[in-house]
């Protein structure tokens, strides 16, 4: 008997219609078009501006088009796991209401926390199910509305952050195909690097809180900025070196869009040509759980079968980590 690996088999992806332009940020923070691009690569990002709508419904919406795509019937779906940072509800996890609205009655289904790596740390879940052969099918799900919790006067958050929602599918594959390694990091050390100081069981939301705006992102940007060039780097090359890749094997990088300049230099220590990095970011900025499914959605019709993708991110905590993939199927 072969052994099973995860495969990726479907993708879907949704953005909302709503355009921010730095151009428009020129007219709510100091800042300009010039500046944002030349330190992130961002040109604009989308925003669900819809105060009745919440993650959900981003999530519902990527989901509905993978199903459409692949012609899957939901009620096949055993999994549902949903990773975001901005669940519409603390308490009743995102994804049910997720795998509820979209069909999938016979998934079970639950969040995932960890930041822009967690996408990453979701696929990694859903492959250990998928590997130990009591799941057939799970529907991977990264989706944030990061406009939610930010600050539109902080110009060193709101020029970064977007909205939307990315999902795949994983199923069982016997051809060597799919989830091939991974190396999945964690570290307190960026704690107070990145994060919302209010709003959990050590600062509970007060009238106070609401007033000091401390229920929106904020960020120490050049720690975090050291602190991801030098790690998402490093365990990109280590993954390589781990599974005697060279630079001419990786077909793909497929690293979080959360600076043009972390990118490059984890494409650098790679060795890898620009053709070979996928970008998406000066369109939709840094969607943080969303990144990395809004690149396979974007570049899916170049993808054939048998390549090999190296996945990669940073996020706050700190978390992050790389995959090695072995892409299943001709778009």
């Amino acid at each position: 008997m072969n052994k099973i690996t995860a495969a990726i088999t479907a993708v879907g992806a949704y953005v909302p219609e709503d355009v921010l332009t730095n151009k428009m940020l020129e007219e709510m923070v100091e800042t300009n078009d010039e500046w944002i691009f030349s330190r992130t690569g961002i040109r604009e990002r989308r925003i669900l501006k819809d105060p009745n709508k919440g993650t959900s419904y981003l999530g519902i919406e990527a989901a509905k088009d993978l199903l459409e795509k692949s012609n899957l019937d939901p009620k096949e779906i055993d999994l549902v796991i949903l990773a975001s940072v901005t669940p519409d509800l603390p308490v009743a996890a995102t994804a049910v209401h997720v795998a509820t609205q979209i069909g999938a009655i016979n998934a079970f289904a639950y969040d995932l926390q960890a930041a822009c790596s967690g996408f990453l740390y979701a696929m990694s879940t859903a492959s250990a199910y998928i590997e130990s052969g009591r799941y057939k099918k799970v529907l991977v799900i990264g989706a944030d509305k990061m406009s939610s919790i930010i600050d539109y006067t902080d110009r060193t958050t709101c020029i970064i952050f977007g909205d939307g929602a990315g999902a795949v599918l994983m199923e069982p594959n016997e051809e060597g195909f799919g989830l091939q390694d991974e190396l999945l990091r964690s570290d307190s050390i960026g704690r107070d690097s990145l994060r919302i100081e209010a709003g959990g069981s050590l600062m509970p939301p007060t009238a106070e809180t609401v007033a000091n705006k401390l229920h929106y992102v904020r960020q120490d940007g050049k720690t975090v900025f050291k602190f991801a060039v030098s790690n998402m780097a490093e365990v990109s090359a280590n993954i390589m070196e781990r599974n005697k890749l060279t630079n001419e094997d990786v077909d793909w990088l497929v690293a979080h869009q959360a600076n043009k300049r972390i990118v490059g230099a984890t494409a650098s220590r790679m060795g890898l040509e620009d053709k070979k990095v996928l970008m998406n970011i000066e369109r939709y900025g840094n969607t943080t759980s969303a990144t990395l499914p809004l690149l396979l959605s974007d570049f899916e019709k170049q993808f054939k079968k048998g390549d090999n993708l190296v996945f990669a991110s940073f996020g706050g905590g700190f978390t992050w980590g790389a995959t090695y993939l072995k892409w299943a199927y001709n778009s």
